[in-house]
């Protein structure tokens, strides 16, 4: 009696699993802020540096695409802190509330921007990628969740009649 062999043996893992190397060389393009920002390799500068629509790596010519890929994230990161700080104290003084803290999600399902809790907004870093519309609307519907801020008898803050 001939046994059958069980059919998850046959799979192939990982078929459609993209070639990094075609995906993170000098000159493909990484999305940033609704477009696209070509990569390029050289040790000109000490730090990554964005100039027009070119994005500067300071790495060498033959670097691997692991590190391009890890440079070009870290850059975006940065960048998407940077973007998102200012624009979240700007709407927490249109409800006259203090700016709930900034915390960077790497999850890869879920919303742009999650109300983690009263005080901490956590935001996809990926957001830098899209346009500054996008950004502001995900912004401005996670800020419109949190609960509103209690004010509290000031003995100071009264008007003198």
């Amino acid at each position: 009696m001939k046994t059958q062999r069980n059919p998850q043996l046959n799979l192939k893992l990982d078929t459609n699993a993209p070639d990094p190397a075609q995906r993170w060389h000098e000159g493909s393009a990484i999305a940033f802020l609704g477009g696209t920002l070509t990569l390029a390799l050289g040790s000109e500068h000490r730090e990554a540096l964005r100039a027009g629509g070119t994005l500067y790596l300071p790495l060498p010519p033959l670097a691997t695409p692991r590190q391009i890929q890890d440079r070009a994230e870290a850059w975006l990161r940065e960048e998407a802190k940077r973007y998102l700080t200012p624009l979240i104290a700007q709407k927490s003084t249109l409800g006259t509330r203090q700016a709930p803290r900034l915390v960077l999600s790497f999850a890869a399902r879920g919303h742009w921007v999650e109300v983690q809790d009263a005080e901490t907004l956590r935001c996809n870093w990926r957001l830098i990628e899209q346009t500054p519309a996008v950004i502001e609307a995900a912004i401005t519907r996670a800020m419109a969740t949190l609960p509103p801020k209690e004010r509290s008898f000031d003995l100071f803050d009264i008007a003198l009649a």
